[in-house]
Order: C-alpha cells, then sequence, then structure tokens
C-alpha cells in the first residue's frame, strides 16, 4: 500500500507545485547559484550506526577550551545583596526609600510595583576571602573556601521579570517556549561525546519544606524546533534515574540487540519513503537506550565512591534527588564525556520567607557547589569544564512586605542586575567583572547581557555564536537571537 505521502507527490504535476508554492523557475535556480544552505549552518548531524551523531562541518570554529559544562541554576534567583553584592549602604539606610533618582520608575512585578521601596541590608555579615579579598556572605562558607577559583560577575541582566520567562530567556534566548535550550544547540553543533550515555543530561531538586511554587517545565531543556534526538534527558529523583533501565525477565541481552537491529531496519526503511527527520531520532534514540542499559547504573552508582569524597559534598549526598547528591552524580557523568549537564534547584522565590529560607538555601546548595569545584580540580578535570552558578535574575535590594517582622518578608525579582560565578576552563579564576550603584539597583560598569552569557559559553566551546545557525520558517535562528557578544574581560 502506498504512502499518503508518496500518493500526494504522485498527484501533483510539475505546473501545479510550482504554482501551488508561488516559486518561479526563475527563483529556484537563483537559489542553487547562490547555495543557499538547507537546514543548517553546514554539515549534516547525521545519526552514526552506533546511535550516537556527528557534530557540524567546519566546528569548532576555534579551538575550544572546555569540553563540558556544568550549570548550577538556582531556580527562584538568589538574592545578590544578600550573598555575592556586598552593599553597606542598605545596611546603613535600613528602612529609608531608595531614591526615585536610583530606581527611576522602572518596572518590576505585581507584587511591588508602585509601592514603597525600602532599604535592607543582608541577612548575615560579609566577609573577604581569598588572596582575591572577594566578599561573600557568611551563609557561604563552602563557596568562600574556593574564592580565588571562581570568576564572579555582578553586572548580569535580563529583560524578564517573572520567573518562567526568565528562564526561558536563559536557557533558549526567548522568552517564549519553543526555541532549542543551549544544551540542545551544542548537542547540535558539536555531536556527541561518549558512546553510551546522552550528551545532554538534566537533574532537579527542590529546598527540603517545598516552598518554592515554581515548576521545571519540560522546554526548559527541550529541543525547540531542532530535532528531538538533541534534547535533554530528565533524570528521575526517585528509583531509577532512567525508566527502563532494566529488560524484562527472560530476555536477554542478545535477544534485546537483534529485536532493536529488526526495528531499526523498519525505521530506516520508513525515513527513506517519507523523510521525517524524527524517525531518524527514533533510531538513535533506541540505540541509547540499549547501551545506556549497560552503562547508566554503574555511572549512577555512588556506592563506589570513598568517604572522604562523600564527606565533601556533604550530609545529603547519599538521599536521592538532593541538590548534593545531583552534584556528585554531575561529576561523575563529566568524567564519563556527558557534554552539558543542568542541575535545576529551586526554592529561592523568597519573597516573604526571606528571614528562613534564604539560610536553608545556602545550606543545601554551597557545600555541594564549592565540592564540585575541588572534585573537578583534584581529578584534573576542572581545567576542561566549566561550572556556571547562578539564577534567572536578582531580587530587589529594597524590602517586600514589613521588614520590622522578623519572620515574614523578602525581597522582589529584580532584572536589572544580578550575580553569577563560574570556574574552570577558560575564565578567570579570582577575577570580579562588573559593577553595580552602591544600591545594588543598577549597572554602573561592564554590563553582562543573559544573551553575552550564552556567546561567552559557546565561545568557550569554540563555537561563534553568530554562525551556528538552524533554518526554520524561513528564517536562521540561533541560541542568542541577533543579539550577544563573548565577554573578553571573563576570559582567561
Amino acid at each position: 500500500m502506498a504512502s499518503p505521502f508518496a500518493d500526494r507527490l504522485l498527484a501533483q504535476t510539475r505546473r501545479s507545485f510550482l504554482g501551488a508554492s508561488g516559486v518561479s523557475v526563475g527563483s529556484l535556480a537563483l537559489a542553487s547559484l547562490l547555495g543557499r544552505d538547507a537546514d543548517a549552518a553546514g554539515g549534516d548531524n547525521s545519526a552514526l550506526a552506533d546511535g550516537g551523531y556527528r557534530g557540524l562541518d567546519g566546528l569548532p570554529h576555534v579551538p575550544p577550551k572546555v569540553k563540558r559544562v556544568i550549570w548550577l541554576m538556582m531556580s527562584g534567583a538568589p538574592s545578590h545583596v544578600d550573598l555575592f553584592d556586598y552593599k553597606p549602604l542598605l545596611d546603613k539606610h535600613r528602612g529609608e526609600e531608595i531614591p526615585e533618582s536610583i530606581h527611576q520608575g522602572q518596572k518590576l512585578s505585581t507584587m511591588t510595583q508602585g509601592k514603597g521601596k525600602p532599604c535592607l541590608g543582608s541577612r548575615a555579615p560579609f566577609h573577604q576571602h581569598g588572596e582575591c579579598g572577594r566578599w561573600i556572605n557568611d551563609f557561604l562558607p563552602h563557596t568562600a573556601s574556593i574564592a580565588d577559583d571562581i570568576c564572579m560577575i555582578h553586572s548580569m541582566k535580563t529583560e524578564a521579570v517573572n520567573h518562567a520567562p526568565a528562564m526561558t530567556f536563559l536557557l533558549t534566548g526567548a522568552e517564549q517556549p519553543g526555541r532549542p535550550s543551549a544544551g540542545a544547540w551544542l548537542s547540535y553543533g558539536l555531536g556527541s561525546s561518549n558512546d553510551n550515555l546522552p550528551t545532554y543530561c538534566v537533574m532537579t531538586s527542590r529546598d527540603r519544606e517545598g516552598t518554592c511554587g515554581q515548576l521545571f517545565y519540560d522546554f526548559y531543556w527541550g529541543s525547540g524546533f531542532l530535532p528531538s534526538k538533541f534534547q535533554g534527558v530528565k533524570f528521575r529523583q526517585t528509583g531509577d534515574p532512567v525508566l527502563y533501565l532494566k529488560d524484562p525477565n527472560g530476555i536477554s541481552r542478545d535477544f534485546r540487540r537483534k529485536l532493536l537491529d529488526s526495528v531499526a531496519e523498519l525505521n530506516q526503511q520508513k525515513f527513506e519513503q517519507v523523510g521525517d527527520p524524527e524517525i531518524q531520532t527514533r533510531i538513535v534514540q533506541y540505540e541509547m537506550a540499549f547501551r545506556m542499559q549497560a552503562a547508566m547504573p554503574e555511572a549512577v552508582d555512588i556506592s563506589t565512591e570513598p568517604k572522604h569524597i562523600l564527606d565533601l559534598y556533604g550530609p545529603q549526598v547519599t538521599q536521592k534527588g538532593t541538590f548534593a547528591s545531583n552534584c556528585l552524580l554531575a561529576r561523575r557523568l563529566a568524567e564519563r564525556g556527558v557534554r552539558f549537564i543542568q542541575l535545576m534547584h529551586s526554592g529561592w522565590d523568597q519573597h516573604s520567607n526571606l528571614p528562613t529560607q534564604l539560610e536553608e538555601q545556602c545550606k543545601d546548595t554551597d557545600q555541594p557547589s564549592a565540592a564540585l569545584v575541588k572534585d573537578l580540580q583534584q581529578r584534573g578535570l576542572l581545567e576542561d569544564t566549566l561550572i556556571i552558578w547562578g539564577g534567572e535574575f536578582g531580587r530587589t535590594p529594597f524590602g517586600q512586605g514589613d521588614i520590622n517582622n522578623p519572620k515574614t518578608h523578602g525581597r522582589d525579582h529584580h532584572p536589572y542586575c544580578y550575580s553569577i560565578w563560574m570556574a574552570g576552563g577558560g575564565v578567570k579564576a579570582g577575577s570580579t567583572y562588573g559593577q553595580t550603584d552602591e544600591y545594588g539597583y543598577n549597572i554602573v560598569r561592564d554590563k553582562v547581557h543573559v544573551h553575552d552569557l550564552q556567546a561567552t559559553l559557546m565561545h568557550l566551546f569554540g563555537i561563534d555564536h553568530t554562525r551556528l545557525t538552524f533554518k526554520f520558517q524561513g528564517r536562521h535562528y540561533r541560541l542568542t537571537d541577533v543579539h550577544g557578544e563573548a565577554v573578553s574581560g571573563v576570559l582567561a
């Protein structure tokens, strides 16, 4: 029986095809002469027989500085003025209104738009650490111990004022869902870097009290309009990290191998008939699943880790689904060739519980984050691994709610400036980039837009972000849209 796709093609005459498409013979010839690229910026990025996929021809554009990235995403937005951006003026003028000349009536969330803006100092003292003399809040003693290993950016800026659009913007370069995430772009451009594990892995965790209502949407690690083989593989928080790692009783590996080979032949025949790229995705994913059944159980088994390593990550490391456990798994995946590892931890959305929850969040994330840097460093992996720590925006230097209530007040969303840190390959250890005003409200030097951060990430992988594109609906898209420049001031 002929396929509907083939029947439709047979039913079209040459004249009806050209007339319906609105394309003249002349324009077709011109497109051919100009060498209009097909779907991508060079190369074929096709599936390999072993279940992986090659990168695009011509990549990397320049020698790469890193082989992998571990992005520690603090969902809900940590307060920069409480943790990294020391502003003693906020303590000095506690309760006084931030001058209009500073806030300039800028747009905020509806929770505080048009309301008072009383100065609110940090929850705990700041002290200087390391040879670089970096100011870090006392809630982060372990991060303070790696002060000379991190590059701090105080001048991050985003466009969105609410969580989901801001996180989507950070990860995909657009506030609306539907674009490929950064991990998908790198997988598409550079291909697979291991034989038996996904190129792009995602793990999530949350604060122990479950105070944060922020959701982890699948499009945060989606492939958008890229073939779905490039999307992230999300690990489960309980049980096996990935479903169906074990074959059913009575099914041998040899039988499974033969079964997959037969299914792959059928899928390939179908692909040759209809040309649907999702069929190739199915072939690749079936093959990857088979290989993961052998490799994944070993990769996520932390029982072989020595006690001093478990102690390094802290008391929650043996509890599945915690941030500490995920950090250790991230290191294990990194040393096994996973290119993009995305850890997302919620609980930082502290509108009314800043006095109680900020310290708890720091306890959950401080030690594992620093341990990851130290662990990679002692294994010789930090020099070609990039670690990024930060949220989707910052929090207001002014208080939200009654700041004289010792338990129930907080800070609103603040997109105009915030702090992140990076460590590892290609970035200046012990350095600080950018500066905010004395209230921590606006950037006064060396702004780093979200698109600039994305361009810098691509640069460290050896990619010119303006040249890694994908043609969709008649337009060439890229992670950074039509913006962004790599930030040379943070590069080693």
